[in-house]
């Protein structure tokens, strides 16, 4: 597992302590800008008028209303945004327990866990007849195959134990080939992985694993 150096300058929670842009001050001071121009605008308007057909108090009153329901809308907009940041940085503090741990993401990989077992997953979105587990090289050729039988829709993991003859460090890989009666149905491959660490980048939360480098929230389906 990688050892991750808060000190380092490829610090992935240096993000955190960085200001991200478009912080709510800056929005604030663009909103403060905005409604002054548009008051002058009002003003001037108002200096200009025509005498004989002056500008009544529903115009003034209904373009007044305008300048505070932008300001107020832009007033939550940076209020949203500074919310958000935060809730990133508290994802990213409370992810930071997940560092050497293992978390399940789409992929076909074969992995093997602390009691030497190699295993793999998929998800169905609907029943299947049948289920077979096809290990594959580094070349992707078939070298070995686990029937499992009828599987329920949802996520379900499998173990590998080779067959006579057959060597385990050849097994990189995995497809899966499910049916439902003749038909072939859409499988989603599962694969395990360890957490090096985690880094917040702007407004989106990502961890850096030990096979798949950098990989959204997100695609995480499942923690161990």
């Amino acid at each position: 597992m990688t050892t991750v150096n808060s000190a380092s300058a490829n610090n992935p929670f240096a993000a955190l302590n960085a200001p991200a842009a478009g912080t709510p001050a800056a929005s604030g001071t663009a909103a403060v800008g905005g409604a002054d121009r548009f008051l002058k605008l009002l003003v001037a308007q108002m200096q200009n008028q025509d005498p004989l057909n002056p500008m009544d108090n529903a115009q003034v009153t209904s373009q007044l209303a305008q300048i505070s329901t932008v300001d107020g809308i832009t007033q939550l907009n940076s209020t949203v945004q500074g919310l958000n940041q935060q809730f990133v940085q508290m994802q990213a503090l409370q992810g930071a327990t997940l560092v050497g741990h293992d978390v399940i993401l789409p992929g076909n990989r074969l992995s093997t866990n602390n009691a030497g077992v190699i295993q793999g997953g998929f998800a169905l979105t609907t029943a299947a007849d049948s289920a077979q587990v096809q290990v594959l090289n580094a070349g992707g050729q078939v070298i070995d195959t686990v029937d499992l039988g009828a599987q329920s829709s949802g996520q379900h993991s499998f173990n590998w134990t080779p067959t006579a003859g057959v060597d385990p460090t050849l097994g990189q890989t995995f497809r899966v080939v499910a049916k439902s009666g003749a038909s072939a149905l859409p499988v989603t491959l599962l694969m395990r992985d360890r957490v090096d660490a985690v880094a917040a980048n702007g407004s989106s939360l990502s961890l850096e694993l030990e096979h798949s480098g950098s990989v959204p929230f997100s695609q995480i389906t499942a923690f161990n």
